[in-house]
């Protein structure tokens, strides 16, 4: 089975949610797959106002019978609805609705969706120095604060100069996000297996 934490960051891997390779492309389907995406990706699935979501640990691969032991070990986490996987696939959709496009384009989105979320500046203290982070409101729902991780989460890549390495796969049909870490900075695909089978229909495109 596919690990939900491929990267680590919500920003990618929820996007990442969707797999056109699969005869049903949804990698979301009910609450225990949700709750397993959580797991994986520390994210506590009821609010913790003394948690932060960025650092909460997770399991890295855990199947489907422990995701209720491990979401003990997840400050905050309770159980999840049917109301909450609709709001997550939302979110993923404004996710994917922002890595669309080019840098300039992605940037514009990403701005409007941090405008229009519930979502405020906070200073925080870090080792004894002030900090600017992003907060969702008191009581914040899972997708309000899956909405808050990856907005901060695509801010620190463009801080860290990764704006312009940040696509989305070009062999259709896949649209997995990905973070091109390349030093040339030229890669097109998200991993081997695209790179493969581009380069399979390439070649079959030429000998016709």
């Amino acid at each position: 089975m596919r690990q939900y934490a491929e990267t680590g960051l919500v920003a990618i891997d929820l996007a990442n949610t969707w797999d056109e390779y699969l005869d049903d492309p949804e990698r979301l389907p009910d609450v225990l797959s949700l709750n397993r995406f959580c797991v994986e990706l520390g994210v506590p699935t009821l609010s913790a106002p003394d948690a932060d979501p960025a650092a909460l640990p997770g399991d890295s691969d855990p199947d489907a019978e422990s995701v209720g032991t491990a979401r003990e070990s997840v400050p905050g986490a309770g159980p999840v609805g049917a109301v909450d996987l609709d709001e997550v696939r939302a979110v993923r959709s404004r996710l994917r609705e922002v890595l669309d496009g080019d840098p300039a384009q992605r940037a514009r989105a990403l701005a409007r969706w941090a405008e229009e979320a519930p979502m405020r500046a906070v200073v925080a203290e870090s080792a004894g120095t002030p900090v600017l982070r992003l907060a969702g409101p008191p009581a914040a729902t899972l997708g309000q604060r899956l909405t808050v991780r990856a907005v901060t989460e695509l801010l620190d890549l463009a801080a860290a100069g990764d704006w312009d390495r940040l696509r989305l796969c070009a062999a259709s049909p896949c649209q997995d996000a990905f973070v091109d870490r390349s030093r040339p900075g030229r890669r097109q695909f998200c991993s081997t297996r695209c790179a493969n089978r581009a380069h399979a229909a390439a070649s079959r495109a030429r000998h016709r």
